[in-house]
């Protein structure tokens, strides 16, 4: 059912770190160019990862255990700080997951807000040290209108991420 509000009840908010998720890999893609809502994903090629994966000028970045729970607390701080209702918050190896209610401020506000703050508590905790970016460009940010759709990014976020992993911390 849809909502005459407005603004979103929520936003589902996705970033990625570094060089995990490279145009031409199997999973798919979207460019700038075909960045439409419902939009198919470009198919990847074996051609295409591969020359992506020349011009990296550095490693992926896989995030351990300590870096996770410093991500995850300082989106929780920025919300804090904010007066931004966060619903859900999970930082995993190459992505990280956000459900937040941020009142008339824009998505892409919020998004740059998650990873500036990221980064600044990575950097200040000594679990990050590279001048680098941790983050792949951009980001995704799902309006959420309804109750529904806010219970299911909720619901996904918190516990539909696969089974708990190893610590590689």
């Amino acid at each position: 059912m849809w909502n005459d509000r407005e603004l979103p009840l929520a936003y589902f908010i996705t970033f990625r770190t570094f060089g995990t998720w490279l145009h031409g890999d199997p999973r798919g893609s979207t460019s700038r160019h075909r960045n439409r809502y419902k939009s198919k994903h470009l198919p990847g090629t074996p051609e295409w990862i591969a020359t992506n994966q020349k011009r990296m000028n550095r490693e992926p970045l896989i995030l351990n255990k300590l870096q996770r729970d410093c991500i995850e607390a300082s989106i929780k701080h920025t919300c804090t700080n904010r007066g931004w209702e966060l619903y859900a918050a999970n930082a995993r190896t190459n992505h990280i997951h956000s459900v937040a209610n941020i009142g008339v401020a824009k998505p892409f506000i919020a998004l740059n807000a998650f990873k500036a703050n990221a980064t600044r508590s990575l950097r200040e905790t000594g679990l990050y040290r590279s001048y680098e970016t941790p983050w792949a460009d951009k980001g995704s940010e799902c309006w959420l209108w309804t109750r529904a759709e806010l219970d299911r990014a909720v619901d996904y976020v918190l516990y539909s991420q696969g089974d708990d992993f190893l610590d590689f911390a």
